[in-house]
């Protein structure tokens, strides 16, 4: 896919990146039917947050392990379940309307593809893909087919991140040179890859969770159900997990495309595990919220972030995780993750952010209560896309591209300390020996 093709519904420059209604959206007076497939521990939230919806039935259920399918199926009795996704789909394909996929995330393209190529909307978690070239497919065939998508990105939907948004978008601290993100979280594995094998759990199906990867045996404690996102074969480290949140609000406010460059400084590449600390720079093509480029650091890994100037409040210390915008002349708009509003830094003081005068009409919403109440917004819209009364706030066409920019991250650990090029038109490095991990083959 061209990069004009894949970066032009940027230029809308809304805040919610609406698009228009799937033609094949259907009337509201009928219920959803929905089949969710991946069901352990985000799955269990997201059948939770999709079912609450009183126009959802839940009428397929899908997991790779029995016990996460019992759990499931004890609150979703008429459901009928199945282990392999693609039974699911060649049994019930006249029964389902929409498919949730919360799986591994090398597990997400080959699901999603699936259920597209049969008409089916999805709504997918995130990261969209684990490679580039899946998330560029995904988008091309939501596109060509009309369908309703949505990535799980929750918190998308918060009234924090709307509000941080309309703030910058309404030139609160004028145009954006840099932003500096950040988390602590450790989803990488520096060890070297295990020896041997252990016995494969009773009631899973290691051969179906391998899906599309290489053959691996099964060991206790690294891959089901907790750690997979540490190695590169199944997950994108602390990048795909907390990246993708906390670059959202940036990305989407700025209306950024794809990056210029990317560098990743980290540790040299095992060819098993992500890095447990990553330190990446990019740097984008201008908008009109920034200046001529803009400078994009990410810190992930314990120590999270590095202490600099740019980072120092007025008093008080930085939240766990966020973002700081940094504008050319100095101000800052701090974007803690999640549930605390930004916070406004002009002249090394904290100042008073007068809402009213940049959201005059309320369009970021009710300020958040809680993450329970706040969490099933983002799913309800996209079930009211598909019946037809709403539009999806960070379809594929949103999500590929700000997966995109994560997984050149990810890329850029294969080559510590070096800078590549990125050519998005034609979705290419120009230091060639990167282009084997745009779709897969990573040592």
């Amino acid at each position: 896919m061209k990069r004009r093709s894949f970066i032009k519904t940027t230029a809308a420059g809304t805040i919610a990146f609406m698009l228009p209604l799937s033609s094949s959206a259907f009337s509201s007076e009928k219920k959803l039917r929905v089949a969710q497939i991946g069901l352990g521990s985000m799955g269990s939230n997201d059948l939770l947050a999709i079912a609450s919806h009183p126009l959802v039935e839940i009428v397929a259920l899908c997991d790779v392990d029995s016990k996460n399918l019992d759990k499931a199926k004890a609150k979703h009795a008429n459901a009928k379940t199945f282990t392999d996704y693609k039974e699911l789909f060649a049994t019930m394909s006249n029964e389902i309307d929409a498919v949730v996929v919360s799986t591994t995330d090398h597990a997400h393209a080959p699901v999603s593809l699936a259920a597209m190529g049969l008409n089916k909307h999805v709504y997918c978690q995130k990261p969209l893909t684990h490679y580039i070239s899946e998330s560029r497919k995904m988008d091309a065939v939501a596109a060509e087919k009309k369908l309703v998508t949505q990535m799980g990105i929750q918190v998308h939907s918060f009234y924090d991140y709307k509000l941080a948004t309309i703030l910058i978008q309404k030139g609160i601290i004028g145009k954006v040179k840099k932003v500096i993100a950040w988390s602590p979280k450790v989803w990488g594995y520096d060890g070297e890859a295990p020896e041997g094998s252990d016995p494969v759990p009773e009631g899973l199906n290691w051969d179906l969770w391998l899906g599309t990867a290489k053959k691996r045996p099964y060991k206790k404690g690294l891959y089901h159900p907790g750690n997979w996102r540490k190695c590169i074969d199944y997950g994108c480290g602390t990048l795909g997990d907390m990246g993708v949140h906390i670059f959202d609000t940036p990305y989407n406010a700025l209306q950024l495309s794809v990056p210029l460059t990317v560098k990743n400084e980290c540790r040299a590449p095992t060819g098993f595990g992500h890095a447990e600390k990553n330190h990446v720079t990019y740097v984008f093509p201008g908008t009109p919220y920034t200046a001529e480029t803009l400078e994009w650091v990410w810190y992930d890994g314990k120590g999270a972030p590095e202490a600099q100037d740019e980072l120092k409040l007025p008093k008080g210390k930085l939240p766990d995780q966020g973002a700081m915008f940094i504008g050319e002349d100095g101000r800052r708009l701090l974007l803690p993750h999640f549930m605390q509003l930004p916070k406004l830094i002009v002249d090394d003081k904290f100042e008073r952010i007068r809402i009213k005068k940049y959201d005059p009409t309320g369009a970021a919403g009710k300020p958040t209560t809680s993450y329970d109440a706040e969490t099933p917004k983002h799913y309800h819209e996209f079930v009211n896309a598909c019946l037809g009364t709403a539009s999806c706030s960070a379809p594929f066409s949103y999500a590929a591209k700000l997966t995109e920019v994560i997984l050149l991250g990810v890329i850029a650990a294969q080559f510590p300390n070096e800078t590549l090029h990125w050519d998005g038109e034609q979705a290419r490095f120009k230091e060639d020996k990167a282009n084997k991990f745009i779709a897969g083959g990573a040592a």
